[in-house]
């Protein structure tokens, strides 16, 4: 692992919220840069919430149609993100927003509609009547919109976690590190972020911790085989689940 002794300065600086100092335009683009990757985390987090909390209707074994369109989870999740963030992402006055950077105004349209088209192809799934778990969970919902959003842009949106179940989700070393010193770390709303690649690259994680919701398929007993025909874990709630990584090209001309 690589000793990091930043981290927890970064994190203190933004769970207090220390005020910025005027930067100098190097330090300007990453400042935006980093907000935009918060951001995008945060909308990420949004989404997958968004489906948490329709869970029950998405399973249920009884009903065909859910009314669970993209339409309305694009509202349920302006509406999500808007709590966790203060910023109405509905509203036109967005567009022109002192807190959303300029790079981010175009990123977070575009991850709305990858989520909106990733539930879109799930409505036949979603709709089936007689079956009850249908796999399309959060972190089924943000692997697949993490990855078309990422198609789309310079951007690399990613869920990952230490022992992730989908492979595709493995950490890379970076982000193996991160998530080892998050682990020994209390649940809170904090990222990390780093320059890598000789300063060309921003590199920003978000943590994810298991929720109550989360551990009937990843709690207690350990080992036992859970709905998805997966081991759980053996987790408890407010444990480290994994984090949202983003990494941006910084353009610095």
């Amino acid at each position: 692992m690589i000793h990091r002794p930043w981290l927890t300065l970064i994190t203190l600086a933004i769970v207090v919220g220390i005020a910025p100092v005027q930067a100098s335009p190097p330090e300007q683009i990453r400042a935006e840069a980093e907000e935009t990757a918060r951001l995008l985390a945060k909308l990420l987090q949004a989404g997958r919430l968004v489906i948490e909390q329709n869970q029950a209707l998405i399973d249920d074994v009884h009903k065909g149609d859910k009314g669970f369109t993209p339409e309305v989870f694009e509202r349920q999740m302006y509406e999500i993100f808007r709590q966790r963030t203060g910023i109405d992402l509905s509203a036109p006055a967005v567009k022109t927003s002192l807190a959303v950077p300029p790079l981010a105004r175009t990123l977070l349209p575009a991850l709305i509609e990858a989520g909106k088209d990733v539930v879109h192809d799930a409505q036949v799934v979603i709709n089936q009547r007689g079956i009850g778990y249908k796999n399309f969970i959060p972190a089924t919902f943000g692997s697949q919109t993490a990855t078309r959003f990422s198609k789309r842009s310079q951007v690399r949106l990613k869920q990952t976690a230490v022992q992730p179940r989908n492979p595709k989700n493995e950490p890379d070393e970076y982000e193996a590190s991160v998530l080892h010193w998050l682990s020994g770390r209390p649940n809170g709303d904090a990222y990390v972020s780093e320059l890598t690649e000789a300063g060309r690259t921003l590199r920003v994680m978000m943590p994810i911790y298991y929720q109550r919701e989360c551990l009937a398929c990843h709690g207690e007993p350990k080992g036992e085989w859970d709905i998805s025909g997966y081991q759980k874990e053996g987790a408890r709630e407010g444990d480290l689940a994994g984090a949202i990584s983003v990494k941006i090209p910084l353009q610095t001309e």
